[in-house]
């Protein structure tokens, strides 16, 4: 069979990438975390202290920085930088550069170079509208905005970086706000996307969710390429 690709798309603090990751294991797929990309470009942009509405220079960084995914760890130019790429003033600035046309256009095609290489659960905010509009499973994780800060409040105090509930709220507020309305790589669910609202699910209820909807369209896609192959 083909390379097959499980596109997730949702806001900030749906629980995509932890679902993610584990969904890939379940599966025996590879993980893409594509949001890590755009942070990796921003962390090294607020480094060298770069205007962030420069496009040319976001473009520079994203087409010369090493990008290296080492199990959960994210290595930029051969640095650890796994806790860096989360902080909030990152969180805080990553929209601004996620919505470089020149910057989405480059690492939209990588992202589509490293899942050519074998079968991937791929998260972001655009993989089943641009990505891979063509994935033959398109899942949209919703919950609450409350929920969803309440989540983002307990993976900052893990990460020892306690906030407030009202400030994430008021971020993600923004965040949400600029993602659905950029022009390139918008939030969007995709018209044949199926949306699981995780509020009241654990995480490990939202990953057999995800495993059993996925297994039943690798099925469903065995068997279609069973009845065309006769």
């Amino acid at each position: 069979m083909e390379k097959m690709i499980v596109a997730i798309d949702g806001p900030a603090g749906a629980g995509k990438s932890s679902v993610t990751r584990l969904l890939a294991d379940r599966l025996g797929f590879q993980f893409l975390d594509t949001g890590a990309m755009y942070r990796s470009v921003t962390l090294v942009a607020i480094e060298q202290e770069i205007d962030l509405l420069d496009e040319t220079a976001l473009q520079k960084i994203a087409t010369e920085i090493e990008i290296v995914f080492d199990g959960e760890e994210v290595l930029i130019n051969g640095n650890n930088s796994t806790t860096a790429i989360r902080e909030p003033n990152v969180t805080r600035s990553v929209a601004c550069v996620a919505k470089a046309p020149s910057v989405r256009s480059y690492l939209v095609d990588l992202q589509r170079r490293i899942a050519s290489q074998g079968d991937f659960v791929c998260e972001g905010r655009d993989q089943g509208t641009v990505a891979f509009p063509d994935s033959f499973c398109k899942i949209f994780l919703t919950a609450s905005p409350k929920a969803r800060a309440q989540r983002r409040v307990a993976q900052l105090s893990l990460s020892g970086q306690p906030v407030e509930l009202e400030v994430v709220i008021r971020d993600q507020k923004l965040r949400d706000q600029q993602d659905s309305t950029r022009k390139v790589g918008r939030l969007m669910k995709a018209k044949d996307a199926i949306e699981v609202p995780t509020d009241d699910l654990s995480l490990v209820q939202v990953v057999a969710a995800l495993e059993g909807i996925v297994r039943q369209r690798i099925e469903n896609k065995r068997e279609s390429s069973t009845v065309n192959g006769q």
